[in-house]
């Protein structure tokens, strides 16, 4: 049998039923467009994370006070020991260190031209801007401390510097911080949300005007940013040393940016999974549809297999033609699937702008080989039950 008549055979196959194979080509785009749609979600989601987190730099080592409990209230309170400006200081002098975030958290109060409002309030240091890929839209960032105590300087962000000036300039204006005067030394770039956490929304003011506006003694916790040429174990050694040094015993914790982003990977990536394997119940749904239409169709066709191998076919070629139907049927399926969801992914981006949606070629390719496989292991038992009758047997019937 040439391949023109096999192919001309499972046209005129699909063609003669044709609701049927409709009815089935559906089944199989819909579990397609929801494998393809949820994955593309769940791949959008995982990049918009993680750029969230990337933005801050990969190449950070983060250091916070206490260490994990060990024996109750009495070990958490014994391993309890604040981390100081001094020692973000001298973490800022070893070797291959760019820079360094110290950071203290809280909220408050701030007020300006009559106007008040309650933010969060960021103490750090000046090199935040570096550390961070701080863009500065007027004036410029918090500048470095000077014989250990830092000018009473605040820089706003976006959002927090339209909300209390509107379109003036505020760089060089005075503003209260819960309850303290500070010159606006300049308003920052947008910088978007980090998992609902608004960065355009907050006051930095140095870390040492921190300490005493929330009348707190040491840092939450300390950013040490490396050059790119240093491997990330080496250099968290270096700075387990330094500080035990200081501290004379390990009283502290560190992660590295890179171990939470391998882990924040491997967690979404999960999920992604997941979440395409619920679309994939739709597309088990398709299969049954091509394995009952397939087996529907080698009962109706006893006679046309035995009349094949009455001329001559062998049951190859007739296990071969039945395979070629189901995967025809599935990868039709599947190319409508995904005409779906190019319409889907186009009505939901004009719909909601900023949902994050990924649909990549390789994950297109990999939905087309997903309905060939589905037409083939489908099709597979109808086909041997197809090549297997006897061409007597199947004239008979």
């Amino acid at each position: 049998m040439r391949w023109r008549d096999g192919f001309g055979l499972c046209g005129s196959a699909l063609s003669s039923q044709p609701l049927r194979s409709l009815l089935t080509l559906l089944g199989v785009a819909i579990g397609i467009a929801a494998v393809a749609l949820l994955t593309a979600m769940g791949e959008g989601l995982r990049d918009r994370v993680l750029d969230s987190f990337a933005q801050f730099g990969t190449r950070v080592v983060t250091v916070r006070p206490g260490t994990l409990p060990t024996g109750g209230i009495g070990g958490i309170l014994a391993s309890a020991r604040p981390l100081s400006i001094a020692d973000a200081d001298a973490l800022g002098r070893l070797p291959h260190a760019e820079a360094v975030v110290p950071i203290i958290q809280g909220n408050g109060d701030i007020q300006a031209g009559g106007r008040q409002r309650r933010v969060d309030i960021l103490g750090t240091g000046s090199q935040l801007a570096s550390a961070w890929r701080v863009r500065m839209a007027q004036g410029q960032f918090l500048p470095p401390s000077r014989n250990g105590r830092t000018p009473s300087y605040v820089v706003l962000g976006a959002k927090l510097g339209t909300e209390l000036f509107g379109s003036a300039n505020p760089v060089g204006q005075r503003v209260r911080v819960g309850g303290m005067s500070f010159r606006v030394s300049g308003v920052m770039e947008r910088k978007g949300n980090l998992l609902g956490f608004d960065l355009d929304d907050i006051a930095y003011i140095p870390v040492d005007w921190a300490e005493n506006l929330f009348n707190r003694e040491g840092l939450v916790k300390i950013h040490v940013l490396f050059d790119e040429r240093t491997p990330a174990e080496p250099f968290a050694d270096s700075v387990r040393r330094l500080l035990v040094e200081r501290h004379g015993r390990e009283d502290f914790r560190m992660t590295s940016q890179s171990d939470l982003l391998g882990s924040l990977n491997r967690i979404l990536a999960t999920i992604t999974l997941g979440v395409a394997a619920l679309g994939g119940i739709s597309l088990l749904v398709g299969a049954v549809g091509i394995l009952t239409i397939m087996t529907t169709t080698v009962g109706e066709r006893t006679a046309e297999i035995g009349l094949l191998r009455a001329v001559g076919a062998a049951p190859r070629q007739v296990l071969a033609l039945f395979l070629a139907e189901a995967t025809l049927l599935s990868v039709l399926g599947g190319v409508l699937g995904l005409a779906m969801v190019g319409l889907l992914l186009a009505a939901l981006h004009w719909m909601v702008p900023g949902l994050p949606l990924n649909l990549s070629p390789p994950m297109v390719l990999l939905a087309l080989l997903l309905s060939a496989v589905v037409g083939i292991v489908a099709g597979l038992a109808p086909a041997r039950r197809a090549a297997k009758l006897h061409p007597v047997d199947a004239l008979r019937l």
